[in-house]
């Protein structure tokens, strides 16, 4: 059985009205991954990635580049003790 891990993922940069939260989404949900993504006030993204540790580890990776139009500068990433539930979703900006 492989290994589980959820992590707290925070992407700064040119990262809101690129459609990063739906592009992650997509992405999260197309590798079977629980968990959730929205943007903060501060104009970065966070999202909380659920799941086998290797899929985490992808799709942070992926987090690196985002969707076409986005410019990621950094990428902050800490383990998290988050109930996720399941599936993936969009939350409110905070």
């Amino acid at each position: 059985m492989s290994e589980v891990k959820t992590v707290r993922v925070v992407i700064e940069g040119r990262v809101q009205g690129v459609w990063y939260r739906g592009w992650t989404i997509e992405q999260a949900a197309a590798r079977g991954l629980a968990g959730w993504v929205r943007n903060r006030a501060d104009g970065s993204v966070e999202a909380v990635f659920h799941g086998p540790a290797v899929t985490v580890d992808d799709m942070v990776a992926a987090c690196r580049h985002g969707p076409t139009a986005a410019a990621v500068s950094r990428v902050t990433i800490e383990p998290s003790a988050d109930a996720v539930g399941h599936g993936f979703h969009q939350r409110p900006t905070q």
